[in-house]
């Protein structure tokens, strides 16, 4: 019947408009479960490695030891000779490297996150350089080699971020000037850094630049505790609330202020908690190539998702402890420190992320 076949074909738009929303939203939520499957994929890939290439450095060190006596030393045994090669070098190596490597991860992650742009980490828009010019100026000129040197990274980064914020927060584009800011800021530090060196003494000019191309290799227990506490109370205070704020930044400045969220103040907050993340371990170690830039992208592209900030945290955990161990065994004859090694390791991964960026256009 011709009226029955109209109702009917009149029918059936509205049973498809009802099944696509749903059809939709379970396609969103396999999804986000698929997502969530590759992120505790890698996560547990990394910690894997990360406990992997701890055990490798404690049992293949510079020096081999016996496995037995060193299976004593971490039982609680003394051991002479092998108790202090465990317990006061190589362990505070491990504490501190894997610290560091966390921070400058997270540092680099919150960046690169807030500005939607890959080469928005510390080491490339200027605060890493603001650290270091910051200690060179100390060693060098005040004769400071202790934590009053430490003191003055940490400052000098916190300073060089202000400044470059200063410059870049007004007017739109927010995330453009401060990398092109931060670039501007880091020539002229270096500038700075490489006068300092050549108007020094052979001897401190010799241990900044020790300093100056990152190492773990007089690791303290103290070193660890205090790097410990220090992102550890950043982590269990700071982060989660700038993580919400971050969420909602992701979202554009109209639409966050819509929603009731302080821009200006939480653009501050998030910048002083992605520098405090990347200072500390600056002032510890030296600046440590390629770790806050790497970290952020290579979990993004195993996850095949978004910047996950914690499980950058963790890959540079890992990426520190893989290049300690190839920085003690990757030549007989030298112990290279872990900056050279990331520095080396960290250039063609810099080509691959550009490359990638340009493909996918986020480099801009």
């Amino acid at each position: 019947m011709e009226p029955n076949t109209t109702e009917a074909r009149a029918a059936e738009p509205k049973t498809v408009s009802c099944e696509a929303p749903a059809a939709s939203a379970q396609a969103g939520k396999n999804a986000a479960a698929r997502r969530a499957g590759r992120t505790r994929g890698t996560a547990i890939a990394m910690l894997l490695a990360l406990l992997a290439f701890s055990a490798a450095y404690i049992f293949w060190g510079r020096d081999r030891l016996p496995a037995g006596e060193i299976l004593q030393v971490l039982s609680g045994q003394q051991v002479p000779g092998t108790s202090f090669i465990i317990m006061d070098d190589r362990l505070p190596r491990l504490a501190v490297g894997a610290l560091a490597g966390a921070g400058l991860g997270i540092s680099g992650a919150l960046f690169q996150r807030w500005l939607g742009n890959p080469l928005a980490s510390p080491d490339v828009i200027g605060v890493g350089y603001g650290s270091s010019a910051a200690a060179v100026l100390a060693m060098l000129v005040l004769g400071y080699t202790d934590w009053r040197a430490n003191v003055f990274s940490l400052a000098g980064g916190l300073l060089v971020a202000a400044v470059i914020y200063w410059l870049s927060a007004s007017g739109k584009r927010t995330g453009s000037r401060l990398i092109l800011a931060g670039l501007a800021i880091g020539a002229m530090l270096q500038a700075l850094i490489q006068y300092l060196l050549s108007r020094a003494e052979i001897n401190a000019a010799a241990d900044a630049f020790r300093w100056l191309t990152g190492s773990i290799a007089s690791s303290t227990w103290e070193q660890a505790s205090i790097l410990g506490l220090g992102l550890g109370v950043l982590s269990a205070f700071v982060l989660p609330l700038v993580l919400r704020q971050l969420k909602l930044l992701e979202l554009g400045d109209d639409t966050a202020a819509a929603l009731g969220l302080n821009v200006s103040r939480a653009r501050v907050l998030l910048v002083f908690l992605a520098v405090a993340m990347g200072a500390l371990p600056i002032a510890v170690t030296g600046p440590l190539a390629f770790i806050a830039f790497l970290a952020g992208p290579i979990t993004a592209a195993l996850t095949r998702g978004g910047i996950n900030i914690l499980l950058a945290g963790l890959t540079g955990a890992t990426l520190v402890v893989v290049a300690n161990f190839f920085a003690a065994n990757l030549f007989a004859d030298i112990s290279l420190p872990v900056g050279v090694i990331t520095g080396a390791f960290g250039a063609p991964f810099l080509i691959w992320v550009l490359v990638r960026a340009n493909s996918t256009g986020n480099g801009g």
